[in-house]
């Protein structure tokens, strides 16, 4: 039985395994925060990837013998919002644990109050990897592809060229400052004699994207690193263009071919850039990622973004995790992650480090093209972590002691 059949089932079964009352009486509750008026085109997809993952879940008898229930909380991108949702997701909604946002500010915010109260938190998409590093706790996992790994990439990419200058550009804020600095670590170590000439850190979604513009071309670099994503790369995109920016320069784009940001670009998309995305469109039929992406158009009438396979494996993660730990308290849903695998998903196996509680997701590389008009990723591969990661003794000496 294909995913695609299998799940359309899950979806009718799910209706039909419980009455709705009961559903609502007797489930097992996950609290899920995210920005979803803030950052609606990113979040919503996520949504209806968590949506399509239940019902196959809830379909084949849910967890530890009961339904499972996500309970969405919006926080507007607010810390200290999404730290007061989850107190009353934890202590008056019944949740057993948490998960969710987008932002990694909002995502470190959880994280400390989790470890704090006690709780267990899957950061589903913050990419910041302080968060499973130097900020990381025993009650913190994270699934996103580590941004170390995927600026690993880009920077073993970056290591093959002749350039020797580079400048960045990154939001300032948790996850552009780990961003740009994993790819000087990678690339210095890579190619000792390549120089960073400039650093841009526009305020996040604030961008003057003509002052930057013009602070990057006075350096006169041989290649740029970027690290915006949604409107500010919209406008960097379309002024650096316009300003010849780019031209004759190699670009590197963290995240710039993940649909949620290359598509609202349309014939704009910069031809050229290696970067990490989410290919969808090229995907072969008869592999797990295509049967994902037949999935999920038919649960929704939609094309899927990095967001939705995130919120697919989010739930599918968490299903895999309770039903390990046996129980739904706090020490049992630990022990329930670490080391945990995940067999079948769309991007093949999947585990839970146990030296970090990060997930070995990994990324989608390759070199943007203009089709019909639109951006596509072309000459992609999909990599895994294996050999972009620092030593587990590296790792072990950045956490704090739990």
């Amino acid at each position: 039985m294909t995913l695609t059949r299998r799940t359309i089932l899950a979806a009718a079964a799910a209706l039909t395994l419980v009455p709705a009352a009961a559903m609502a009486q007797d489930t097992i509750k996950v609290g899920e925060i995210n920005h979803y008026k803030r950052m609606a085109a990113f979040a919503e997809p996520y949504k209806k990837g968590i949506e399509l993952g239940l019902a196959e879940i809830n379909a084949a008898g849910g967890v530890l013998g009961k339904p499972l229930e996500f309970v969405f909380r919006d926080d507007q991108g607010d810390p200290a919002e999404a730290v007061k949702i989850a107190e009353e997701l934890m202590t008056r909604d019944g949740a057993v644990m948490l998960t969710g946002t987008i932002l990694s500010n909002v995502g470190l915010a959880l994280s400390s109050f989790a470890a704090e109260k006690g709780y267990v938190y899957l950061a589903a998409e913050p990419l910041a990897d302080s968060l499973v590093w130097s900020s990381g706790n025993a009650n913190t996992f994270r699934l996103r592809a580590s941004t170390w790994i995927q600026a690993a990439m880009l920077a073993e990419a970056a290591a093959k060229t002749d350039a020797v200058k580079y400048a960045t550009i990154a939001p300032n804020y948790a996850y552009g400052q780990d961003a740009v600095a994993a790819f000087k670590a990678n690339l210095k170590r890579l190619k000792p004699e390549v120089e960073f000439v400039a650093e841009q850190w526009p305020a996040l979604f604030k961008i003057d994207a003509g002052a930057e513009v013009q602070a990057l071309e006075r350096a006169k670099p041989d290649a740029i690193y970027n690290v915006t994503f949604g409107t500010d790369l919209a406008k960097f995109v379309r002024e650096g263009g316009d300003r010849g920016l780019f031209d004759g320069r190699q670009v590197y784009g963290l995240l710039t071919g993940e649909p949620e940001y290359l598509e609202p670009l349309g014939d704009e998309a910069p031809e050229g850039w290696v970067v990490t995305g989410y290919p969808w469109y090229a995907f072969e039929d008869g592999t797990p990622e295509k049967a994902f992406v037949d999935a999920y158009e038919a649960a929704t009438g939609e094309t899927p973004k990095i967001g939705s396979l995130v919120g697919y494996l989010t739930a599918k993660s968490i299903a895999a995790a309770l039903n390990r730990a046996g129980a739904t308290d706090t020490a049992s849903i630990i022990a329930g992650f670490e080391g945990l695998e995940v067999a079948d998903t769309p991007i093949g196996p999947m585990m839970f480090r146990e030296v970090d509680n990060q997930s070995t997701m990994g990324a989608y590389v390759g070199t943007l093209a203009l089709e019909d008009g639109k951006g596509v990723m072309v000459d992609w591969s999909y990599k895994g972590p294996d050999g972009y990661l620092p030593s587990d003794e590296e790792i072990m000496a950045m956490r704090p002691a739990d």
